[in-house]
């Protein structure tokens, strides 16, 4: 059940990170160069990692890990929903 559950916080996290960089807000710029080529490939890559350590960590017996990948998502999705709005 955990690890459905950070599943479904990871599809909401690429769905907010996609949205930020399709957004082509002018905080981007201030990124490395890497980390912007190829339409954000390296970023969503990252963000992959961080799914995959989160789900692997949780699922061996680290229930640690849901709680701290839960409020991740949380801080993306307000982040996220910042930029969007253009509130920041």
């Amino acid at each position: 059940m955990v690890l459905i559950f950070l599943f479904i916080l990871g599809i909401g996290n690429f769905a907010v990170h996609k949205a930020v960089l399709e957004s082509r807000h002018p905080m981007l710029d201030a990124l490395p160069g890497f980390y912007r080529s190829g339409g954000g490939k390296f970023s969503l890559g990252f963000e992959f990692f961080i799914l995959l350590a989160a789900m692997l960590l949780a699922g061996n017996g680290w229930p640690g890990m849901a709680i701290a990948y839960a409020i991740y998502s949380l801080v993306n999705f307000a982040t996220g929903w910042l930029i969007l709005t253009g509130r920041i």
